[in-house]
């Protein structure tokens, strides 16, 4: 393995065989005109503090004035050659979270990091689980959750040419994180892991059965059974950087991961000489969506407007022919507002009994409602057809927050209860201290795994990577909630 200076190195040096078609296209921007200015890039906002960063990325924010807690998050991957700042720009995704309410993120990679400035869809160093450019997109997401109060069930990632190739990889290793994706002119999850075979996925990549497809993307997170995300595939015709077969993959890559084969359950014609193709789910909900841009080269679809379905404004790369961005937040269900088509929240959720391991609870049952999502501190942890739920296994003397959720007869979980708070009777346990690496910790139960990353039980404290070189002393008191105590630990150590 290369020592991590050489590895840059070499990927700055080699990323101008994979990106260099780009370049060339980019030598001839689109001005956009002044019916078409997009929102000013004042209000995006660097945020430098997101996480540990093992990618080396910059985190770029776009939260609309008074948006409350609880609205859904989209994560936005730029192109070659591009900025977070043109992507916010001109890709139309500032306006309709203005419209129908949610934050942005966009990352944004530099020539630090590749020649180009793009993104390492190509790298397993960078666009694996817990690793590098990866792991720095979902800490930035992490971020959102808890300073903006973003919905963790609503989180969606979407990108460009490079960014898409990421984007796809993202979906990929991370299904317990984003709940949809939107490929533009991209490659399938884990299409290439080396650089030398990056261009050969740009022109063509290989030649693979769907399972064959499918299985790289369930290989990048070994044991995880569902749900999938929702992905929408965004291709043009005449794309000769990102070559049409690209599409094609992808649609065999998702539909083989949700099991339902590659024969469109419909068809129709959009505007922008488009065609999308959907492919519905065992309940009839649209899964996978393809959408065919006939004529259009290498770039994201816009349609400069003032239509509540156009979007974005015309440069390098975002081109005139209909509003992605539109069509994929429809397909994400962001114009309705809450998911499950607007189920509402159970009213009357109470806390009906406690024993020293357990919560009970009951609520009003909601119209419609085929089942009922439990979630303890942000976290589901059953789904129930009664109106009444009982918690086990919990610590004695411990608080615990749940909220509820209707679920329609698709599975999705519509507007959250208001929250109830509960506490476990029992006396508080002596203070007992654990000293022992992160793996040991998660493997006793003192900790939890979240995007490479440990985190104590309770308290919530980040202790690192996910792994067996970082060691930390956590001190438990009352049962169940650790925090950090690396400088001393009294009483009752273990």
């Amino acid at each position: 393995m290369r020592p991590p200076i050489l590895r840059r190195l070499f990927r700055r040096v080699a990323s101008v065989a994979v990106c260099g078609l780009l370049a060339l296209l980019a030598a001839r921007p689109v001005t956009a005109t002044a019916a078409q200015a997009a929102p000013a890039a004042t209000g995006l906002r660097q945020v430098t503090d997101f996480g540990t960063n093992p990618g080396n990325l910059q985190m770029f924010a776009y939260t609309p004035d008074g948006l409350p807690a609880g609205a859904p998050l989209v994560v936005a991957l730029h192109g070659c050659t591009q900025t977070a700042d043109a992507y916010y720009a001109h890709s139309g995704w500032a306006g309709y979270a203005d419209l129908w309410g949610f934050d942005v993120v966009f990352p944004q990679t530099t020539s630090a990091n590749n020649s180009l400035s793009c993104f390492s869809w190509f790298d397993p160093a960078e666009d694996t689980r817990g690793r590098g450019e990866a792991a720095s997109v979902v800490q930035m997401v992490e971020y959102a959750k808890q300073t903006y109060g973003s919905d963790g069930r609503r989180v969606y990632v979407t990108g460009l040419s490079a960014g898409g190739g990421m984007t796809a990889d993202l979906l990929a290793a991370y299904p317990d994180v984003f709940a949809g994706g939107s490929v533009a002119s991209g490659l399938p999850a884990q299409c290439a892991t080396s650089q030398a075979a990056a261009s050969g996925c740009q022109t063509g990549p290989q030649k693979l059965s769907p399972s064959q497809w499918g299985d790289k993307v369930r290989n990048s997170y070994p044991g995880w059974t569902g749900p999938w995300p929702r992905v929408a595939i965004w291709q043009g015709t005449s794309d000769y950087t990102v070559y049409p077969a690209n599409a094609t993959a992808l649609r065999d890559q998702w539909t083989d991961v949700w099991g339902i084969g590659q024969t469109p359950s419909s068809t129709s014609s959009l505007p922008g000489n488009t065609t999308r193709s959907v492919y519905d789910d065992a309940s009839g909900r649209p899964a996978v969506e393809t959408y065919t841009v006939s004529g259009m080269g290498h770039g994201l679809p816009v349609d400069p407007g003032s239509g509540t379905g156009q979007c974005g404004s015309t440069a390098a790369y975002f081109l005139d022919t209909i509003c992605s961005t539109y069509h994929t937040g429809v397909f994400w269900g962001l114009d309705r507002g809450t998911p499950g088509g607007g189920l509402p929240a159970p009213s009357g959720l109470a806390v009906t009994g406690v024993t020293s391991g357990s919560v009970s609870l009951a609520w009003n049952a909601v119209g419609q409602a085929a089942s009922y999502s439990v979630y303890r501190d942000g976290a589901k942890v059953a789904s129930t057809t009664s109106t009444a739920f009982t918690d086990t296994g919990l610590g004695a003397g411990t608080s615990y927050r749940y909220t509820v959720a209707a679920a329609d007869s698709s599975g999705t979980a519509g507007a959250l209860s208001p929250a109830v708070t509960a506490t476990t009777s029992g006396g508080t346990a002596p203070a007992a201290c654990f000293t022992a690496t992160n793996y040991a910790h998660v493997t006793a139960g003192r900790a939890r795994t979240s995007g490479g990353y440990v985190y104590a039980n309770g308290s919530g404290q980040n202790m690192g990577l996910y792994n067996v070189f970082v060691t930390h002393t956590l001190r438990e008191s009352p049962a169940g909630y650790f925090v950090i105590a690396d400088s001393g630990c009294q009483a009752g150590s273990v």
